[in-house]
Order: C-alpha cells, then sequence, then structure tokens
C-alpha cells in the first residue's frame, strides 16, 4: 500500500488557497520586522504561485499551457528555497520558522503525490 494519496485533483484544490495564503499569510503575521525579504519572499511567491496555477494543466487551469509535471517540479524548487531560506538569509523568529514549516509542508505534499495511471510521474 501506497503511501501517496495527493492526487492531481487534491493538489489543484490546494494550489488557489495556498497562492492567496502566501501573499496574506506574511502581513497578518507582520513578518518582515527584522528582514524585509521574509515579508517579499512569500508574496512574490504567493503571486507566481497563483499564475503557475492558472497556465497548469489541470482541470482548475484556465489557460492549460504548462504540463502538470512541471508544476510539481516547480512546487518542489520551491519546498526546498523555503527550507533553505531562513539558513541562506539570516531570517529569525516567526519569520524563520513560517518558511522551514511551509518548505517541509510543500516537500511533504510534493512527496506524497499519487502518480496517475500511465503517467510519466509514475
Amino acid at each position: 500500500m501506497s503511501l501517496r494519496f495527493v492526487t492531481k485533483t487534491i493538489h489543484a484544490y490546494l494550489d488557489y488557497p495556498v497562492a492567496f495564503g502566501l501573499i496574506v499569510m506574511p502581513i497578518v503575521f507582520d513578518l518582515g520586522s527584522g528582514n524585509a525579504l521574509a515579508l517579499w519572499l512569500s508574496i512574490a511567491t504567493g503571486v507566481a504561485a497563483f499564475l503557475l496555477t492558472v497556465l497548469t494543466d489541470h482541470h482548475l487551469g484556465l489557460f492549460r499551457v504548462l504540463p502538470y509535471s512541471v508544476h510539481l517540479t516547480v512546487d518542489g524548487l520551491v519546498g526546498v528555497v523555503f527550507v533553505a531560506a531562513p539558513f541562506v538569509l539570516g531570517f529569525a523568529g516567526l519569520d524563520f520558522w513560517y518558511y522551514f514549516a511551509l518548505g517541509l509542508t510543500v516537500l511533504a505534499v510534493v512527496g506524497l503525490h499519487k502518480p496517475e495511471e500511465n503517467s510519466v510521474l509514475a
């Protein structure tokens, strides 16, 4: 039995709220008081995530020009960047934990992706 349960459909339903959250949460949590990059990295990533979702070839994509495999690759890279950012950019306190936890969460979602039958991601 595989632990991979995040289907393309589930992932698609997560994309828009996550993008919105990446834009709003740093403002709500008042990130960036020690380092402005802690505020803007999340907001810029949220805008990019929204555009990526709009362009992805899944049932909630509006233009469907990017293969889903590209979307997953970008998500994986975002996870790595978010885990590394607190160390590389010297984030502390809530800024540190925000990025570290989100990065691990994104990597978990990508890692738990359930490949579709007859998929090159299988």
